[in-house]
């Protein structure tokens, strides 16, 4: 068996690491951030659901049956959409509420065609992204049918 005087490499694991680090550490970053940004979709999501919800539920026939208001574009934005806006800036959010033809459930056309209502909720939330400085905007919209 023959003995070969092998030289150590201890300065090329530096410079392999010199390499690799930032692209890692890069990778890292930016899963962390798309991840944040798909929660925040997410988040954004859900609140046009909601809203949508709301608005649906609180139209003509509920302020005659309850006596109380129907829904409007601050009382979705107010009611329903803020409260559930966890970890959200609510400057930064954007509530459109609009209804095709009415809050009413459903109209009769003069030839006695039903046409049923829908509510449209767009939420838009002004995203800046962690540890970067470019903002963009999230935006979500839910279409609901008006039930009450």
């Amino acid at each position: 068996m023959i003995l070969r005087n092998q030289s150590r490499r201890s300065a090329a694991s530096a410079v392999e690491m010199a390499f690799i680090a930032p692209v890692f550490v890069f990778l890292l970053f930016a899963l962390i951030v798309g991840g944040l940004g798909i929660f925040r979709y997410n988040q954004i999501a859900h609140l046009a659901r909601q809203g949508a919800r709301y608005a649906s539920v609180r139209g003509q026939d509920y302020h005659i049956e309850n006596n109380k208001p129907a829904a409007t574009q601050d009382s979705v934005r107010s009611e329903a959409i803020i409260p559930n806006a966890s970890a959200l800036d609510p400057s930064s959010l954007t509530v459109t509420v609009t209804w095709n033809l009415s809050n009413a459930p459903k109209q009769m056309t003069p030839d006695g065609k039903v046409i049923s209502n829908y509510v449209i909720v767009t939420v838009s939330y002004n995203w800046i992204p962690e540890w970067l400085l470019k903002s963009g905007t999230m935006t979500c919209t839910s279409k609901m049918p008006v039930t009450y």
